[in-house]
């Protein structure tokens, strides 16, 4: 979920981007600037959020799949063959085995029968049949297949979402409290169930006079800790279930800085195929933060 790291060819694709959606003044902080592009990306390149074309839970046994209306996973007509296989789900475990003349890849290499790793165990693999790729999910004990395809129509007519202006107020100095253990943080999702990350420990500011905390997640792979939050502006400028930032960990005194002109809009305000967590109880804020970005078109 993080828009981190792009290559500087995507780079530059997302910068061209950001007219549509958060204005870039010359006063901006380079670093801000740097962060949008990369968010656009993260959205609207060719692996973005909006390149999502199908979510698709499997059963277990066999669960066969192509565009032919009669598979259990059906795939986007036009863009898939009829059949091109079935996935194979033993418990936590997925196979692939490929239809007769599909060409199927995992990671660059032809396959015909093959197993699949799950996003559980970061990074999944990567099958690719044409113009989709497709990789397995878990979720609350769920297994799933993600489709992807960079012609999807939600790409196409991607529209940056707009930000408040940068504010150098809404950059606030606080300080990591680690937990006596680390806990599990269970949220609520999406897609219903729950959702559990490691959470090590809380973020604590302070805000007009009065202190605040945040519990933290941690994703696989991710370094800097996973905050979900909602504050007074969600259901009216921002996004109604809530908004992300990534937080760098506390340097040796302790001290972070959350900057919340770096909130964004969880995917699933720009795809019905994410799965997103929501926020916690506990990280719910009764006070207004105008800063980072507000509700994409369509989605208060």
């Amino acid at each position: 979920m993080s828009p981190h790291n792009s290559g500087a060819l995507a780079l530059l694709a997302a910068s061209l981007l950001l007219g549509a959606g958060c204005a870039t003044p010359s006063s901006d902080p380079p670093d801000w600037v740097t962060w949008k592009a990369r968010r656009t990306e993260s959205l609207a390149g060719t692996n973005g959020w909006t390149t999502l074309v199908g979510l698709h839970w499997l059963k277990e046994g066999t669960n066969s799949a192509g565009s032919a209306p009669t598979n259990d996973v059906l795939l986007p007509a036009g863009r898939s063959a009829p059949e091109i296989g079935q996935f194979i789900r033993t418990g936590d475990s997925v196979q692939f085995i490929a239809s007769s003349g599909i060409d199927a890849h995992v990671e660059g290499r032809p396959v015909t029968r093959t197993s699949l790793v799950s996003d559980h165990t970061p990074p999944p693999s990567l099958l690719e049949v044409g113009p989709l790729s497709i990789i397995v999910i878990e979720r609350s004990g769920r297994i799933g297949l993600r489709i992807r395809d960079p012609e999807s129509p939600w790409r196409k007519n991607f529209k940056a979402p707009e930000c408040f202006p940068y504010s150098p107020s809404w950059r606030i100095e606080g300080r990591y409290d680690p937990f006596p253990s680390p806990r599990t943080l269970r949220v609520p999702s999406m897609i219903g169930g729950t959702q559990d990350f490691p959470s090590p420990g809380a973020l604590v500011f302070r805000h007009d006079g009065a202190e605040y905390r945040l519990d933290v997640a941690v994703e696989p792979g991710e370094s800097d800790y996973f905050v979900m939050f909602r504050d007074a502006t969600a259901g009216r400028t921002t996004y109604g279930s809530g908004r992300f930032l990534y937080v760098s960990p506390p340097d040796a005194s302790g001290r972070v800085i959350l900057d919340f002109n770096r909130a964004y809009t969880p995917p699933c305000g720009f795809t019905p195929f994410a799965t997103c967590p929501l926020p916690p109880t506990q990280n719910r804020l009764p006070f207004p933060i105008p800063a980072g970005e507000k509700a994409p078109e369509g989605h208060p």
